[in-house]
């Protein structure tokens, strides 16, 4: 009886769970059907039965593996291929995708008032200054839109009583005294257009209710709101249930401090999400119903109680989360209303116009608050114009996959606050994109103070070269950092020393080669390679990757010399950078080092990368 269970047991099973492919999976498969099927079957060669037994079985296992394999990447924004998980990885970590950026611009805005005496002196009118209001539109030579963001009062004065527009005398009277004024003031503009759509909200409550503007490159939402006059307000997410708020200071010391802030409850909030392929921009909002809305911040546990028949034991809390949705703790997702969605859009390279572009008033919004004559009224509004003294710039492309990873690691580990160089690297290129981009930026200690930090940064022009960053952008970056840094740390701005560099070569090439075609296929690798988006603030050029290139290009024999060489004086329309840098000094061990807080610019890739044929 012993010998007889004995026989039946099935002895220990051998399997290796280290296999990952095909034949693998083949191969021990065959092992476990000989060792312990041999009387089943017994051919097991590829056109047999058994052989498309194993190759079924093989095939599956082999598919799977590759499939958990696949899915574990895709947790890792460096190894995920997939964009929608790379989205997902960027929407957790606390990433906003971004479209297009718009630019940014300083527009001063002339005007010219009639003057009148104040006592013994004299002064513009009063009742004739304005107020240029926010949302003002000019338009640039290439037709691109600029809005003006704020309010320019050119009533207001400073502590002491003078006028905070610039003033200077344009007309004088036949006895000497003034007659009219030129007064100029300077508004931030940025660029894109106004769009306004509505939504039909059906009579059904749906739980985190979306929309889809029918517009790419969001830059801005403007303004939400329901046909009932609830205003939404945007949030992080969807628990935050305050905003920040600024109003008007009415105090005798608003010279002082224009505004003040204030937090405001925001019950209609909603968050935004843009598709990094399209760039449209999906507006979620919150879960509770509003048609059944309470007053209740906090919802009363009795409400979430899971029933509990049937039952004769029970533990002390048991909750239904989903009872959580219908309350506004999550905000209200609106029902049977109109959604009015005011918002701007676009952007990219071709925003970033030259100076004195800006000109054209094509839409003006303003305000006379001391009431002046028609007349008066109607010459100081001819009388306005406008230009930018300094380009415009910020705008850029919306962001790309490799850059999406990056911006995922640099926010995982930022936190909400500047520590680390990789802190403050996070921050500057996750500013949001309605107050322009930062192309490149650097970072390097400051000797002179141990708690400042130099912050070097560049822009694009409209035809993607590289220019300083105009005084807005960088006013608009100094806010947004200050929210993040440490008290004690100071940080400052300084431009990026653009350093133009052209690439001259020699080859020798294959007689059994057209020569002038292998030298245009030269010349192309070194201007995908000296592409100005493959170089960072203080990368060196690595005179090896330069020579590889050219050497390993069809029917080059050998490279006899190649060499980087400044670019400073203008050659005909073209015209460099004037920061002078000795290209042979700065050359250590093969490697090309900029100035501190320089960045290497081929400026005119198609006559700077010159060949020759030996």
């Amino acid at each position: 009886m012993v010998k007889n269970t004995k026989k039946n047991l099935n002895p220990a099973r051998n399997r290796s769970f280290l296999n990952k492919d095909f034949n693998d999976f083949r191969s021990q498969l065959l092992d476990y059907a000989r060792t312990y099927f041999p009387d089943k079957i017994q051919d097991f060669s590829e056109a047999s039965l058994g052989g498309l037994l194993l190759d079924f079985a093989a095939y599956v296992g082999d598919s799977t593996s590759f499939y958990l394999d696949h899915q574990f990447r895709e947790l890792d924004p460096q190894t995920a291929v997939e964009r929608e998980n790379i989205e997902a990885l960027a929407r957790s970590a606390g990433v906003k995708i971004q479209g297009a950026s718009p630019a940014v611009a300083g527009v001063e805005f002339l005007l010219k008032v009639p003057a009148e005496p104040v006592g013994s002196v004299y002064k513009p009118k009063n009742s004739t200054l304005p107020v240029i209001k926010a949302g003002t539109v000019i338009t640039a030579d290439n037709d691109v839109t600029f809005n003006l963001t704020e309010d320019l009062d050119f009533s207001e004065v400073d502590e002491f009583g003078n006028l905070k527009a610039g003033l200077k005398v344009f007309e004088f009277n036949p006895d000497g005294t003034p007659n009219t004024y030129i007064l100029s003031r300077e508004g931030q503009c940025v660029s894109g257009v106004r769009v306004s759509e509505t939504f039909s909200i059906p009579d059904d409550s749906v739980p985190f209710r979306t929309i889809t503007l029918g517009s790419p490159n969001v830059t801005g939402i403007l303004d939400v709101r329901d046909s009932e006059g609830n205003i939404y307000y945007e949030v992080d997410f969807l628990s935050q249930d305050t905003v920040f708020a600024s109003t008007l200071n009415i105090q005798d010391d608003n010279s002082i401090v224009n505004n003040n802030i204030e937090v405001i409850p925001a019950p209609y909030r909603y968050v935004t999400e843009t598709e990094s392929r399209s760039f449209i921009t999906t507006i979620r909002f919150g879960s509770g119903n509003a048609g059944v809305l309470d007053g209740d911040i906090v919802p009363d546990p009795s409400e979430l109680a899971l029933p509990l028949f049937g039952k004769k034991t029970f533990s002390k809390f048991s909750l239904d989360p989903n009872n959580l949705l219908k309350t506004k703790t999550l905000g209200i997702s609106p029902r049977n209303t109109t959604i009015t969605v005011q918002y701007r859009a676009g952007g990219g390279l071709g925003h970033n116009v030259t100076s004195e572009t800006i000109s054209n008033i094509s839409g003006l919004i303003v305000d006379f608050p001391n009431s002046p004559t028609v007349a008066e009224a109607t010459s100081v509004r001819s009388s306005i114009s406008a230009t930018n003294n300094q380009p415009a710039a910020g705008g850029d492309q919306g962001v790309t996959i490799d850059q999406l990873r990056g911006l995922i690691a640099s926010a995982r580990n930022s936190q909400s606050r500047i520590v680390t160089v990789q802190d403050l690297m996070a921050r500057i290129y996750t500013m949001p994109s309605s107050f322009g981009s930062v192309f490149r930026a650097g970072v390097s200690k400051n000797v002179r103070n141990p708690l400042a930090t130099n912050l070097y940064i560049v822009n694009r022009d409209a035809e993607g070269r590289l220019m300083m960053s105009p005084d807005s952008l960088k006013k608009n970056l100094v806010t947004f950092l200050n929210e993040f840094r440490l008290v004690s740390d100071a940080i400052d701005i300084l431009d990026a020393r653009i350093v133009n560099v052209g690439i001259e070569f020699k080859i020798a090439v294959d007689p059994n080669f057209n020569s002038e075609s292998v030298l245009s296929s030269a010349i192309s690798k070194l201007i995908n390679y000296m592409s100005v988006e493959n170089f960072q603030i203080g990368q060196p050029i690595r005179l090896s990757d330069l020579t590889n290139l050219v050497y390993n290009t069809a029917g080059v024999v050998s490279v006899i010399e190649l060499k980087v060489v400044p670019k400073n004086a203008p050659v005909g329309e073209r015209s460099y950078s004037s920061v002078i840098h000795n290209i042979p000094n700065h050359t250590t061990k093969g490697l090309v080092l900029p100035p501190e807080g320089g960045i290497f610019e081929v400026k005119f890739p198609e006559s700077d990368i010159r060949g020759a044929v030996a």
